[in-house]
Protein backbone atom coordinates (compact mmCIF):
# COMPACT_ATOMS: atom_id res chain seq x y z
CA UNK A 1 0.00 0.00 0.00
CA UNK A 2 1.14 3.30 -0.82
CA UNK A 3 1.60 6.05 1.53
CA UNK A 4 -0.66 9.07 1.01
CA UNK A 5 1.82 11.14 1.50
CA UNK A 6 3.66 10.09 -1.56
CA UNK A 7 4.76 12.43 -4.21
CA UNK A 8 3.51 15.53 -2.47
CA UNK A 9 6.44 17.66 -1.93
CA UNK A 10 8.82 17.98 1.45
CA UNK A 11 7.94 21.03 2.58
CA UNK A 12 3.97 20.49 2.43
CA UNK A 13 4.53 17.02 4.00
CA UNK A 14 6.02 18.92 6.61
CA UNK A 15 3.16 21.91 7.32
CA UNK A 16 0.95 19.13 7.32
CA UNK A 17 2.56 17.28 10.28
CA UNK A 18 3.03 20.44 11.99
CA UNK A 19 -0.42 21.48 11.00
CA UNK A 20 -1.59 17.59 12.92
CA UNK A 21 0.68 18.11 15.50
CA UNK A 22 -0.80 21.32 16.73
CA UNK A 23 -4.26 20.02 15.88
CA UNK A 24 -3.46 16.92 18.65
CA UNK A 25 -2.23 19.55 21.00
CA UNK A 26 -5.30 21.43 20.91
CA UNK A 27 -7.26 18.45 21.03
CA UNK A 28 -5.48 16.91 24.42
CA UNK A 29 -5.33 20.88 25.89
CA UNK A 30 -9.11 21.21 25.27
CA UNK A 31 -9.18 17.95 27.61
CA UNK A 32 -7.04 19.03 30.34
CA UNK A 33 -9.15 22.33 30.60
CA UNK A 34 -12.43 20.47 31.14
CA UNK A 35 -11.57 17.93 33.16
CA UNK A 36 -11.24 17.65 37.38
CA UNK A 37 -8.60 15.78 39.03
CA UNK A 38 -9.87 14.40 42.44
CA UNK A 39 -6.92 13.74 44.33
CA UNK A 40 -7.36 10.99 47.49
CA UNK A 41 -5.09 11.82 49.93
CA UNK A 42 -6.52 10.60 53.34
CA UNK A 43 -5.02 7.41 54.12
CA UNK A 44 -2.45 6.51 56.50
CA UNK A 45 -0.34 3.67 54.95
CA UNK A 46 -0.06 2.09 57.72
CA UNK A 47 2.76 0.03 56.97
CA UNK A 48 5.53 2.27 57.19
CA UNK A 49 4.38 1.65 60.52
CA UNK A 50 6.07 4.64 62.83
CA UNK A 51 6.59 6.67 59.78
CA UNK A 52 2.73 8.04 59.67
CA UNK A 53 2.05 7.91 63.11
CA UNK A 54 1.96 12.16 62.76
CA UNK A 55 1.25 12.35 58.78
CA UNK A 56 -0.48 11.03 56.24
CA UNK A 57 1.31 9.05 54.09
CA UNK A 58 0.50 11.39 51.35
CA UNK A 59 3.02 13.64 53.74
CA UNK A 60 5.62 11.63 54.24
CA UNK A 61 8.76 12.80 52.93
CA UNK A 62 10.47 11.97 49.96
CA UNK A 63 13.46 12.40 47.72
CA UNK A 64 15.46 15.03 49.54
CA UNK A 65 13.29 17.74 49.56
CA UNK A 66 9.52 16.76 48.37
CA UNK A 67 6.51 15.18 50.05
CA UNK A 68 4.76 12.36 47.98
CA UNK A 69 1.48 13.93 46.98
CA UNK A 70 4.28 16.34 44.92
CA UNK A 71 4.27 13.73 42.56
CA UNK A 72 0.18 13.17 41.73
CA UNK A 73 0.01 16.98 42.23
CA UNK A 74 3.20 18.31 39.50
CA UNK A 75 1.18 15.58 36.90
CA UNK A 76 -1.79 17.46 36.81
CA UNK A 77 0.09 20.57 36.76
CA UNK A 78 2.39 19.68 33.94
CA UNK A 79 -0.62 18.13 32.21
CA UNK A 80 -2.28 21.08 31.69
CA UNK A 81 -4.69 19.61 34.49
CA UNK A 82 -5.06 23.23 37.16
CA UNK A 83 -8.25 22.49 38.84
CA UNK A 84 -7.25 19.84 41.73
CA UNK A 85 -9.54 18.62 44.85
CA UNK A 86 -7.64 16.81 47.72
CA UNK A 87 -9.66 14.71 49.90
CA UNK A 88 -7.77 14.39 52.85
CA UNK A 89 -8.73 12.48 56.17
CA UNK A 90 -6.06 11.01 58.49
CA UNK A 91 -3.85 13.30 60.13
CA UNK A 92 -4.11 15.74 57.29
CA UNK A 93 -2.38 19.17 59.21
CA UNK A 94 1.04 18.69 58.25
CA UNK A 95 -0.38 17.73 54.29
CA UNK A 96 -2.90 20.61 54.54
CA UNK A 97 -0.14 23.27 55.24
CA UNK A 98 2.41 21.65 53.06
CA UNK A 99 -0.37 22.44 50.62
CA UNK A 100 -1.16 26.00 51.37
CA UNK A 101 3.02 26.62 51.80
CA UNK A 102 3.67 25.00 48.41
CA UNK A 103 0.78 24.63 46.14
CA UNK A 104 -0.63 28.41 46.37
CA UNK A 105 0.81 29.11 42.80
CA UNK A 106 -2.21 28.54 40.98
CA UNK A 107 -4.36 31.32 40.01
CA UNK A 108 -7.83 31.67 40.94
CA UNK A 109 -8.49 34.28 38.41
CA UNK A 110 -7.40 31.81 35.39
CA UNK A 111 -9.99 29.34 37.41
CA UNK A 112 -6.37 27.35 38.68
CA UNK A 113 -7.11 25.83 41.92
CA UNK A 114 -6.26 23.45 44.54
CA UNK A 115 -9.57 22.42 47.05
CA UNK A 116 -8.76 20.83 49.98
CA UNK A 117 -11.57 18.48 51.09
CA UNK A 118 -11.69 17.23 54.56
CA UNK A 119 -14.19 14.78 55.55
CA UNK A 120 -16.66 16.69 56.48
CA UNK A 121 -19.60 14.55 57.05
CA UNK A 122 -21.80 16.77 54.05
CA UNK A 123 -23.58 14.14 53.04
CA UNK A 124 -23.92 11.17 55.81
CA UNK A 125 -22.64 11.42 59.42
CA UNK A 126 -19.74 9.41 59.07
CA UNK A 127 -15.63 10.10 57.86
CA UNK A 128 -14.80 8.74 54.25
CA UNK A 129 -15.95 5.07 54.20
CA UNK A 130 -14.22 4.37 50.61
CA UNK A 131 -12.13 5.94 48.08
CA UNK A 132 -15.69 5.73 46.10
CA UNK A 133 -17.32 7.18 48.88
CA UNK A 134 -14.82 9.89 49.33
CA UNK A 135 -15.66 11.40 45.78
CA UNK A 136 -19.49 11.13 46.50
CA UNK A 137 -19.44 12.98 49.48
CA UNK A 138 -18.10 15.72 47.13
CA UNK A 139 -20.22 15.42 44.13
CA UNK A 140 -21.31 19.00 45.38
CA UNK A 141 -18.03 20.67 44.43
CA UNK A 142 -17.39 18.34 41.54
CA UNK A 143 -20.81 19.31 39.62
CA UNK A 144 -20.30 23.28 40.56
CA UNK A 145 -17.04 23.04 38.89
CA UNK A 146 -19.00 21.28 35.67
CA UNK A 147 -16.06 19.38 34.45
CA UNK A 148 -16.49 16.97 31.34
CA UNK A 149 -14.28 14.73 32.59
CA UNK A 150 -13.31 14.03 35.94
CA UNK A 151 -9.44 11.90 36.79
CA UNK A 152 -9.68 9.85 40.12
CA UNK A 153 -5.87 9.98 41.38
CA UNK A 154 -4.39 8.34 44.10
CA UNK A 155 -1.79 10.80 46.42
CA UNK A 156 0.91 8.37 47.55
CA UNK A 157 2.44 7.39 44.38
CA UNK A 158 6.04 8.08 42.77
CA UNK A 159 5.39 8.90 39.05
CA UNK A 160 5.53 10.96 36.17
CA UNK A 161 2.95 10.95 33.64
CA UNK A 162 1.09 12.86 31.06
CA UNK A 163 -2.48 12.65 31.80
CA UNK A 164 -3.34 14.09 28.45
CA UNK A 165 -2.51 11.03 26.99
CA UNK A 166 -5.15 8.69 28.90
CA UNK A 167 -7.90 11.81 28.69
CA UNK A 168 -7.24 11.24 24.86
CA UNK A 169 -7.46 7.49 24.35
CA UNK A 170 -10.62 7.48 26.57
CA UNK A 171 -12.33 9.89 24.16
CA UNK A 172 -11.15 7.96 21.37
CA UNK A 173 -11.89 4.95 22.27
CA UNK A 174 -15.54 6.43 23.53
CA UNK A 175 -15.30 5.04 26.75
CA UNK A 176 -17.36 5.23 29.88
CA UNK A 177 -14.17 4.60 32.41
CA UNK A 178 -10.37 4.03 31.97
CA UNK A 179 -7.76 2.70 34.31
CA UNK A 180 -4.53 3.26 33.76
CA UNK A 181 -2.60 -0.13 34.28
CA UNK A 182 0.83 -1.11 35.03
CA UNK A 183 2.38 -4.42 33.86
CA UNK A 184 4.06 -6.19 36.89
CA UNK A 185 5.59 -9.48 37.58
CA UNK A 186 2.89 -12.05 37.92
CA UNK A 187 4.29 -12.72 42.07
CA UNK A 188 3.73 -9.18 42.91
CA UNK A 189 0.22 -8.83 41.31
CA UNK A 190 -1.35 -10.42 44.21
CA UNK A 191 -1.10 -6.87 45.92
CA UNK A 192 -3.64 -5.22 43.31
CA UNK A 193 -6.22 -5.26 41.29
CA UNK A 194 -5.69 -7.52 38.44
CA UNK A 195 -7.06 -6.95 34.74
CA UNK A 196 -7.73 -9.10 31.76
CA UNK A 197 -8.19 -7.31 28.44
CA UNK A 198 -9.22 -8.12 24.75
CA UNK A 199 -7.31 -6.87 21.85
CA UNK A 200 -8.45 -3.48 21.64
CA UNK A 201 -7.62 -2.68 25.01
CA UNK A 202 -11.25 -3.24 26.58
CA UNK A 203 -11.34 -4.63 30.41
CA UNK A 204 -12.70 -8.08 30.41
CA UNK A 205 -11.96 -8.97 33.71
CA UNK A 206 -10.88 -7.05 36.99
CA UNK A 207 -9.90 -9.30 40.41
CA UNK A 208 -9.07 -7.08 43.32
CA UNK A 209 -5.70 -8.83 44.99
CA UNK A 210 -6.27 -11.97 43.53
CA UNK A 211 -4.44 -15.34 45.23
CA UNK A 212 -3.95 -16.39 41.61
CA UNK A 213 -3.29 -13.52 39.26
CA UNK A 214 -4.14 -14.07 35.62
CA UNK A 215 -1.53 -13.60 33.39
CA UNK A 216 -1.52 -11.42 30.03
CA UNK A 217 -2.31 -12.57 27.17
CA UNK A 218 1.21 -13.40 25.58
CA UNK A 219 2.99 -13.29 28.92
CA UNK A 220 2.04 -15.69 31.28
CA UNK A 221 4.44 -14.66 33.51
CA UNK A 222 3.52 -10.82 33.93
CA UNK A 223 0.02 -9.46 34.87
CA UNK A 224 -1.80 -6.00 34.11
CA UNK A 225 -2.08 -4.25 37.66
CA UNK A 226 -4.59 -1.14 38.18
CA UNK A 227 -2.29 2.31 39.48
CA UNK A 228 -5.64 3.45 41.20
CA UNK A 229 -6.02 5.99 38.40
CA UNK A 230 -9.02 6.04 36.96
CA UNK A 231 -10.89 8.44 33.76
CA UNK A 232 -14.41 8.91 34.05
CA UNK A 233 -16.96 10.78 32.27
CA UNK A 234 -18.27 13.35 34.65
CA UNK A 235 -21.95 12.05 34.03
CA UNK A 236 -21.16 8.98 34.24
CA UNK A 237 -19.24 8.92 37.85
CA UNK A 238 -22.07 10.54 39.14
CA UNK A 239 -24.88 8.16 38.28
CA UNK A 240 -22.69 5.28 39.55
CA UNK A 241 -21.24 7.01 42.66
CA UNK A 242 -25.05 7.77 43.77
CA UNK A 243 -25.82 4.23 42.69
CA UNK A 244 -23.34 3.12 44.67
CA UNK A 245 -24.32 4.63 47.63
CA UNK A 246 -27.68 3.34 47.95
CA UNK A 247 -26.30 0.13 47.64
CA UNK A 248 -26.33 -1.17 51.33
CA UNK A 249 -23.82 -3.87 50.74
CA UNK A 250 -21.47 -2.03 49.14
CA UNK A 251 -17.92 -1.13 50.55
CA UNK A 252 -17.96 2.20 48.90
CA UNK A 253 -14.20 1.06 47.01
CA UNK A 254 -13.39 2.05 43.25
CA UNK A 255 -11.49 -1.37 42.97
CA UNK A 256 -13.76 -3.65 44.98
CA UNK A 257 -17.43 -2.47 44.08
CA UNK A 258 -17.47 0.42 40.98
CA UNK A 259 -15.09 -1.41 38.50
CA UNK A 260 -16.22 -4.90 38.98
CA UNK A 261 -20.31 -3.18 38.59
CA UNK A 262 -19.60 -1.29 35.54
CA UNK A 263 -17.15 -4.06 34.08
CA UNK A 264 -19.39 -6.16 32.20
CA UNK A 265 -21.99 -3.44 31.65
CA UNK A 266 -20.28 -0.61 30.39
CA UNK A 267 -17.02 0.39 28.47
CA UNK A 268 -14.38 0.44 30.23
CA UNK A 269 -10.62 0.43 28.84
CA UNK A 270 -7.60 -0.02 30.33
CA UNK A 271 -4.64 2.88 29.43
CA UNK A 272 -0.68 1.67 29.59
CA UNK A 273 1.32 3.46 31.35
CA UNK A 274 3.85 2.79 28.92
CA UNK A 275 2.15 5.28 26.70
CA UNK A 276 1.89 8.15 28.56
CA UNK A 277 4.91 7.51 31.29
CA UNK A 278 7.40 10.56 30.95
CA UNK A 279 10.98 10.79 31.29
CA UNK A 280 11.84 6.80 31.19
CA UNK A 281 14.45 5.81 29.14
CA UNK A 282 13.66 3.46 25.92
CA UNK A 283 13.83 -0.20 26.28
CA UNK A 284 13.34 0.11 29.90
CA UNK A 285 10.44 -0.57 32.33
CA UNK A 286 7.85 2.54 32.91
CA UNK A 287 9.00 4.20 36.36
CA UNK A 288 6.10 3.46 39.52
CA UNK A 289 6.74 3.04 42.33
CA UNK A 290 4.32 1.95 45.38
CA UNK A 291 6.39 3.70 48.75
CA UNK A 292 3.80 1.45 51.10
CA UNK A 293 6.50 -0.13 52.56
CA UNK A 294 9.83 -0.07 55.02
CA UNK A 295 11.56 -1.24 52.85
CA UNK A 296 10.09 0.09 49.68
CA UNK A 297 10.49 3.58 50.74
CA UNK A 298 14.37 2.89 51.86
CA UNK A 299 14.83 1.54 48.42
CA UNK A 300 12.85 4.19 46.19
CA UNK A 301 15.04 7.04 48.14
CA UNK A 302 18.38 4.99 47.83
CA UNK A 303 18.15 4.34 44.20
CA UNK A 304 18.28 8.36 43.27
CA UNK A 305 21.82 8.10 44.65
CA UNK A 306 23.06 6.18 41.94
CA UNK A 307 24.83 7.28 39.17
CA UNK A 308 21.96 7.19 36.70
CA UNK A 309 18.63 7.04 38.66
CA UNK A 310 15.40 5.75 36.90
CA UNK A 311 13.55 8.78 38.08
CA UNK A 312 14.88 11.86 36.61
CA UNK A 313 14.81 15.02 39.12
CA UNK A 314 16.41 16.77 36.81
CA UNK A 315 14.07 16.98 33.68
CA UNK A 316 13.49 20.85 33.78
CA UNK A 317 10.65 19.86 30.96
CA UNK A 318 8.54 17.89 33.74
CA UNK A 319 9.47 19.70 36.97
CA UNK A 320 8.03 18.35 40.04
CA UNK A 321 6.75 21.28 42.05
CA UNK A 322 7.09 21.73 46.20
CA UNK A 323 7.53 23.83 49.01
CA UNK A 324 10.95 25.37 48.63
CA UNK A 325 12.06 26.39 51.80
CA UNK A 326 15.13 29.32 51.92
CA UNK A 327 17.89 27.45 52.89
CA UNK A 328 21.48 27.99 52.21
CA UNK A 329 23.41 25.77 50.90
CA UNK A 330 24.97 22.42 51.93
CA UNK A 331 28.14 22.83 54.00
CA UNK A 332 31.30 20.37 54.47
CA UNK A 333 33.87 20.94 56.92
CA UNK A 334 36.97 20.01 59.08
CA UNK A 335 39.34 18.21 56.50
CA UNK A 336 41.92 16.56 59.25
CA UNK A 337 43.04 13.02 58.65
CA UNK A 338 40.66 11.96 61.31
CA UNK A 339 38.12 14.49 60.81
CA UNK A 340 36.90 14.95 57.53
CA UNK A 341 33.41 16.29 56.30
CA UNK A 342 32.70 14.33 53.15
CA UNK A 343 29.56 12.96 50.92
CA UNK A 344 30.09 10.02 48.61
CA UNK A 345 27.92 8.88 46.31
CA UNK A 346 25.20 10.64 48.16
CA UNK A 347 22.61 13.42 47.90
CA UNK A 348 22.54 16.26 50.24
CA UNK A 349 19.89 19.08 50.64
CA UNK A 350 20.04 22.53 51.57
CA UNK A 351 20.78 23.52 54.55
CA UNK A 352 23.01 20.48 55.50
CA UNK A 353 25.85 20.78 57.40
CA UNK A 354 28.77 17.69 57.32
CA UNK A 355 31.01 18.67 60.16
CA UNK A 356 33.96 16.38 59.78
CA UNK A 357 31.33 13.19 59.46
CA UNK A 358 31.55 10.61 56.43
CA UNK A 359 28.24 10.11 54.62
CA UNK A 360 28.71 7.34 51.98
CA UNK A 361 25.27 6.04 49.77
CA UNK A 362 22.56 8.41 51.67
CA UNK A 363 19.94 10.79 51.28
CA UNK A 364 19.54 13.70 53.81
CA UNK A 365 17.24 16.07 53.30
CA UNK A 366 16.75 19.48 54.71
CA UNK A 367 18.73 20.84 57.49
CA UNK A 368 20.67 17.44 58.76
CA UNK A 369 23.70 18.13 60.50
CA UNK A 370 26.30 15.80 61.42
CA UNK A 371 28.83 15.99 63.68
CA UNK A 372 32.61 15.01 64.25
CA UNK A 373 33.22 10.99 63.81
CA UNK A 374 30.08 10.02 62.65
CA UNK A 375 29.47 7.83 60.10
CA UNK A 376 26.42 7.66 58.48
CA UNK A 377 25.70 4.61 55.11
CA UNK A 378 23.15 3.50 53.02
CA UNK A 379 20.65 5.80 55.09
CA UNK A 380 17.81 8.30 54.52
CA UNK A 381 18.12 10.67 56.69
CA UNK A 382 14.63 12.94 57.20
CA UNK A 383 14.69 16.90 57.50
CA UNK A 384 16.17 18.32 61.16
CA UNK A 385 18.00 15.64 62.57
CA UNK A 386 21.01 15.95 63.88
CA UNK A 387 23.58 12.79 64.36
CA UNK A 388 26.03 12.79 67.45
CA UNK A 389 29.43 12.63 67.37
CA UNK A 390 30.85 8.79 66.79
CA UNK A 391 27.41 7.91 66.01
CA UNK A 392 27.41 4.76 63.61
CA UNK A 393 24.45 4.73 61.25
CA UNK A 394 24.20 1.94 58.63
CA UNK A 395 20.71 0.66 56.69
CA UNK A 396 18.39 2.86 58.32
CA UNK A 397 15.58 5.43 57.93
CA UNK A 398 15.89 8.30 60.66
CA UNK A 399 12.78 10.31 61.01
CA UNK A 400 12.20 14.07 61.17
CA UNK A 401 13.64 16.17 64.04
CA UNK A 402 15.60 13.02 65.52
CA UNK A 403 18.68 13.85 67.87
CA UNK A 404 20.98 10.69 67.77
CA UNK A 405 22.81 10.67 70.54
CA UNK A 406 26.65 10.53 70.61
CA UNK A 407 28.03 7.18 70.40
CA UNK A 408 24.66 5.60 69.44
CA UNK A 409 24.99 2.73 66.64
CA UNK A 410 22.02 1.54 64.64
CA UNK A 411 22.22 -1.09 61.84
CA UNK A 412 25.23 -2.89 62.99
CA UNK A 413 23.81 -5.87 65.38
CA UNK A 414 20.39 -6.44 64.17
CA UNK A 415 19.53 -8.35 67.18
CA UNK A 416 20.25 -5.47 69.13
CA UNK A 417 18.06 -2.90 67.02
CA UNK A 418 14.71 -5.41 67.35
CA UNK A 419 15.41 -4.75 71.21
CA UNK A 420 14.91 -1.02 70.83
CA UNK A 421 13.89 -0.30 67.01
CA UNK A 422 11.38 -1.05 64.32
CA UNK A 423 13.55 -3.10 61.78
CA UNK A 424 11.62 -4.26 58.50
CA UNK A 425 11.78 -7.70 57.13
CA UNK A 426 14.77 -6.29 54.51
CA UNK A 427 16.89 -5.46 57.55
CA UNK A 428 16.20 -1.73 57.26
CA UNK A 429 16.26 0.05 60.83
CA UNK A 430 13.57 2.88 61.22
CA UNK A 431 14.11 5.31 64.31
CA UNK A 432 11.99 7.84 65.67
CA UNK A 433 12.27 10.03 68.18
CA UNK A 434 9.65 9.02 70.29
CA UNK A 435 12.05 5.48 70.82
CA UNK A 436 14.37 7.71 71.73
CA UNK A 437 12.69 9.22 74.55
CA UNK A 438 12.01 12.37 72.92
CA UNK A 439 8.35 13.77 72.24
CA UNK A 440 8.71 16.47 69.53
CA UNK A 441 6.36 15.13 66.81
CA UNK A 442 3.12 16.97 69.21
CA UNK A 443 4.91 20.00 68.81
CA UNK A 444 6.75 20.12 65.63
CA UNK A 445 4.95 18.68 63.25
CA UNK A 446 2.00 20.63 63.21
CA UNK A 447 3.63 23.27 62.19
CA UNK A 448 6.15 21.35 59.49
Amino acid sequence: MNNHMDGIPANMREAHHRNRAAHDSRFVSYLTRNSFAFVLAGGRGSRLKQLTDWRAKPAVPFAGKFRIIDFTLSNCVNSGIRRIGVATQYKADSLIRHLQRGWSFLDGRFDEFIDLMPAQQQIRESWYEGTADAVFQNLAILRRNNPEFVLVLSGDHIYKMDYGRILAQHVKQQADMTVACVDVPLEDAKGFGVMGVDELGRVTSFVEKPSDPPPMPGHPDRALASMGIYVFNAQFLYEQLIRDADDLRSSHDFGKDIIPYIMPRYRVFAHRFADSCVGTEENTDPYWRDVGTIDAFWEANMELTKVSPELNLYDHEWPIWTHQEQLPPAKFIFDDAERRGVAVDSMVSGGCIISGATVRRSLLFSNVRAHSFALVEDSVILPDVSIGRNAVIKRAIIDRSCEIPDGLVVGVDPEDDRRRFHVSEGGITLVTPEVLGQKVHQLREATQ
